[in-house]
């Protein structure tokens, strides 16, 4: 059951969401979070750091993919009335890229948490692109102590 009321797009609640801040900011939306997945959007801009020849570069999915996850780990924070803690990508694999979106699309990814334990946390995501998975990946996050 989706425990968000409706979408968050407000980009000064994203930034209370999650820790990081401009100019590698890769999530503009919440879309959906219950207590083992969320949904996140983000719409390729063209100052996006990520950019190479207008199309968004791996690194740059894999960052939106992350963020993705800190949105999920802030969103929890940020109904508890706490500041969105940081973290880090601590293991990835599992990685398949099929296409590179460029500038102005928008992108969906979501992740399901498949376990959460003592600030890791190991999931699985995909991103979409009009519909179509474009990535897959497994992900292990680790909060800063």
């Amino acid at each position: 059951m989706n425990l968000l009321k409706e979408a968050i797009t407000d980009q000064n609640i994203i930034l209370k969401l999650i820790p990081q801040r401009a100019p590698i900011v890769m999530v503009d939306s919440l879309l959906y979070f219950d207590e083992t997945k969320v949904i996140s959007g983000l719409t390729i801009s063209e100052d996006n750091m990520f950019l190479q020849d207008d199309y968004l570069t791996e690194p740059g999915l894999i960052e939106h993919m992350a963020q993705t996850v800190a949105l999920y780990t802030g969103y929890h924070f940020y109904i508890k009335k706490l500041l969105a803690p940081e973290g880090y990508i601590g293991a990835i694999k599992g990685v398949h890229i099929k296409k590179l979106p460029k500038v102005h699309m928008k992108l969906e990814t979501e992740v399901e948490i498949l376990q959460e334990v003592m600030g890791i946390t190991l999931v699985k995501g995909i991103t979409r692109l009009d519909g179509e998975i474009i990535m897959s990946a497994q992900m292990k996050t680790v909060l800063k102590k």
